[in-house]
């Protein structure tokens, strides 16, 4: 949580000035209630990555667009919504930051195999064991969404102290107009007996400030 803390601070402290810009930019993306029934909690890895099943920090924010402002060739083929989504998520400016910082920090031999580069990144199609810039995995696809585990490197791969799952998911409503697009988290402490959720009040707002900033800026590798 760490990074994501420092991170999450530099992106919104950053802003300065702009900063009504950007809850301006961010106001349709929406936070929701995210039931404790949510497929997300009954993920096996949740269950055997949290054997002492220590309280999570957890949220669901949500964005809906119309479906005439998105690629036609996106919603030809079931999961290219969801793919576009996902890379847009990881090759986009509200990751840039954090990619380069990985970058610099992890980027070597060792972990040649994952994806680096805005381009890698961008074009990418997420199929289960891919590895992004040392620090999440995809573990689950479908059509409708993309699910990665977060929270250390991927070459740690028994119990963390910290751990997570972050899920990307589309769903188009055709009787609506409109596709919806959402962002999960699920933060957890998987060794030891926890005292309470993993994120306090203060960063848990940062780390919702930044979940906006994801999912404004991954739609537009969706856009006509």
């Amino acid at each position: 949580m760490g990074l994501l803390g420092r991170v999450t601070k530099i992106t919104t402290i950053g802003a300065g000035a702009t900063v009504g810009l950007f809850f301006a930019a961010v106001r349709h993306n929406e936070f929701v209630p995210m039931p404790t029934t949510d497929p997300l909690f009954q993920n096996p890895l949740y269950q055997k990555l949290n054997p002492s099943n220590n309280p999570p920090s957890y949220d669901l924010c949500v964005r809906r667009v119309p479906l005439k402002d998105i690629k036609p060739a996106l919603l030809e083929k079931p999961g290219r919504l969801t793919e576009a989504f996902c890379a847009g998520v990881w090759s986009g400016f509200g990751y840039a930051y954090q990619r380069r910082y990985l970058s610099k920090k992890y980027e070597g031999p060792e972990t040649s195999s994952h994806l680096w580069t805005r381009a890698d990144l961008r074009t990418a199609t997420y199929d289960v064991g891919t590895l992004i810039t040392d620090h999440f995995e995809v573990v689950e696809k479908t059509p409708e969404r993309i699910v990665v585990r977060c929270g250390d490197s991927p070459r740690k791969s028994d119990v963390r102290e910290s751990d997570g799952l972050f899920e990307m998911s589309t769903e188009v409503k055709p009787e609506q107009g409109v596709a919806e697009f959402r962002l999960k988290s699920l933060f957890f402490q998987g060794k030891g007996k926890a005292e309470g959720e993993p994120m306090p009040s203060h960063v848990l707002w940062l780390h919702k400030q930044y979940t906006k900033l994801w999912l404004e800026t991954a739609l537009g590798n969706v856009w006509r």
